[in-house]
């Protein structure tokens, strides 16, 4: 992923003119660590991976940075980045109320071997429940995991290097378990 990563904001900036000598880097730690970060309104990974924050190649300037869990209100911020230097950002999520049950899990098989090896591939790829940040393709992959979500239908996407495109409704029922295949690699 921070080779992916790394690699998508080169290709920006030699697309803007920018030598790579010159990108600055984000860098953030807060809770929940799990949040999703998006910079500019792109996600560009998690905020902590294994308890090490991750950092994040930018081009220098201006950027709004958002920090989405599903589990808490959104967290936004600026930051102005500068030229080979590392922003530094701290953030708290302010918690949401839990659901109440009765549940329905969703979670993904197939592709990888039910396990969380895709992480180390670097997969984690988001996935957006009706439109909002829900985590990664790689937590949901595994036989014991899943999100646990009121029944009812909802529009899943995933847009994954190592999987592809998915868009599909998916409907929910208590105490049931729905599984989205995922594609062989």
């Amino acid at each position: 992923m921070r080779i992916w990563t790394f690699v998508t904001a080169l290709t920006l900036a030699f697309s803007l003119g920018i030598a790579a000598q010159d990108m600055g880097y984000i860098k953030a730690r807060g809770k929940p660590g799990r949040a999703g970060v998006f910079v500019d309104g792109k996600y560009v990974g998690p905020a902590v991976r294994f308890s090490v924050p991750e950092k994040y190649a930018v081009t220098p300037g201006d950027h709004e940075v958002t920090f989405k869990d599903p589990r808490y209100e959104d967290f936004t911020t600026k930051v102005t980045v500068q030229p080979k230097k590392t922003a530094h950002l701290h953030f708290k999520m302010k918690m949401l109320e839990p659901a109440k049950p009765p549940f329905g899990r969703l979670r993904f098989g197939g592709g990888e071997a039910e396990s969380f090896i895709s992480v180390a591939a670097g997969d984690v790829s988001p996935v957006y429940i009706n439109g909002k940040f829900f985590g990664y393709v790689d937590e949901l992959n595994n036989a014991g995991g899943g999100l646990l979500l009121p029944p009812g239908t909802y529009k899943v996407q995933v847009s994954s290097p190592i999987y592809g495109e998915i868009n599909k409704d998916v409907t929910l029922e208590a105490n049931k378990v729905t599984i989205i295949p995922l594609p062989k690699k």
